[in-house]
């Protein structure tokens, strides 16, 4: 019988790689608890309608890449593309801006259907951070410097910030009507994409990864140049802000980001070691997507930080640690012992929490044991034979560092491994 297969993108996590995702997700949730943020748990199923009035009609994710059914009961649901939107429904749902400004952060698994590669996976999984109810450039500022920590948190070297601003939704009105008029001029070099968005969103132009498009890119209009005053104050203000930190960034004009909700600061942290997907960290400011999803006109800045990536780099910068095998192997060798070694184990772990105790299953002969100690990568195995249990003793082993083996009283051994751990 033929085997079943992980679907295409949807990758298992094996024993030996989730060490690595464990020790990113501590160090993360770590530094947004520093900062005061709270973490929100959100369903992975959304109406489709949720995304299809935040994200936008005329972006990739909606009309190509949304795993989109209909339910039992007629409904049209997605498994969500990004968290963003479901983030601000659950907030309006649950009246949580009443409470004031809030701070919010929420991981899990995200899912779009696109062309699996190195650092695209059609089930991937993100960090994402939410602030809402503060418009100033200071929070854009604090989101920054917290992910500058997240990278010194974890050793991470030679991630680039690209900065830009979006404007207010009638600056970029006025911009977008100056960009169809460029590229409608260039449309027969333009790819079908591209002249199907030239007027329902032209912006996404300027995202397009077609290589033969770059140069008529590079020679469009600016949006920089079309900022409103107070977009231009606020993008001015961030910068100094920045600039103060020492926190080094470069100026994008082209990054406008997937997604129609953004307004003023959009931001990308990206590397080029991961080949065609660099971008590690991306996220902005989108004022006006709370009103839009039947909200108060609510200020709220964001991003959202892919976690498979984040690991891989670690992995290409050598930053990735060994997994920490168990510190003790219990060989448990005879009848009486094998009954008794259970409820032995469970006293130790009681005594010493910190410890980490494997227990050997399934009996064998003491050899035997003693070779699957070894394979466990334990540092010691605690040795409980009939003799030992008459005498109250357990034998301490070494398997590492070839000290002598040590007969040591069962009414000590919790404060003798206290000790060994401590050295």
């Amino acid at each position: 019988m033929k085997k079943i297969q992980a679907i295409r993108g949807m990758n298992d996590l094996l024993p030996n790689q989730t060490p690595h995702w464990q020790r990113v997700e501590e160090v993360l949730s770590r530094v947004l608890a520093s900062y005061g943020y709270q973490e929100i748990r959100l369903p992975l199923l959304e109406p489709t309608e949720l995304f299809r009035r935040s994200i936008g009609e005329v972006t990739d994710i909606v009309e190509k890449e949304m795993y989109t059914f209909i339910d039992r009961n007629g409904d049209s649901l997605t498994l969500r593309p990004e968290g963003t939107a479901g983030c601000v429904r659950s907030i309006l749902q649950h009246g949580l801006l009443t409470q004031g400004p809030l701070r919010l952060w929420y991981y899990g698994p995200m899912f779009r259907h696109e062309r699996p590669q190195k650092g695209r996976y059609r089930q991937f999984y993100q960090i994402g951070v939410e602030v809402l109810g503060t418009k100033g450039p200071d929070v854009d500022a604090e989101l920054i410097l917290m992910t500058a920590r997240f990278w010194r948190r974890l050793g991470l070297q030679d991630l680039r910030l690209q900065l830009n601003s979006l404007g207010s939704p009638a600056a970029r009105i006025a911009y977008r009507e100056r960009l169809v008029d460029f590229f409608t001029a260039h449309e027969d070099v333009l790819d079908e994409d591209s002249r199907r968005r030239l007027h329902s969103n032209p912006l996404r132009i300027l995202d397009s990864k077609n290589p033969a498009l770059q140069e008529i890119i590079e020679q469009a209009p600016q949006l920089l140049d079309y900022l409103d005053d107070d977009s231009r104050t606020h993008f001015e203000a961030l910068r100094h802000t920045l600039d103060s930190a020492d926190i080094a960034y470069k100026i994008n004009p082209r990054l406008v980001r997937g997604l129609d909700y953004y307004t003023r600061t959009v931001f990308e942290w990206v590397s080029d070691q991961l080949g065609s997907q660099g971008t590690v960290c991306a996220g902005g400011r989108y004022d006006g997507l709370v009103e839009q999803l039947g909200g108060q006109s609510i200020p709220a800045v964001g991003f959202a930080l892919g976690l498979d990536r984040l690991v891989a780099l670690l992995g290409e910068q050598g930053r990735l640690k060994a997994p920490i095998p168990a510190d003790l192997y219990l060989v448990a060798v005879g009848p009486q012992a094998e009954r008794e070694s259970l409820l032995f184990a469970e006293r130790l772990r009681e005594a010493i929490p910190a410890a980490r105790l494997q227990v050997n299953y399934g009996g064998g002969s003491f050899k035997s044991q003693l070779k699957r100690a070894d394979r466990s990568g334990a540092r010691w195995a605690l040795i409980l034979g009939e003799d030992e249990i008459v005498q109250g003793t357990v034998s301490v082993k070494d398997l590492r560092q070839g000290q002598p083996q040590e007969l040591v009283s069962q009414d000590k051994l919790s404060d003798y491994i206290k000790q060994q751990l401590q050295s």
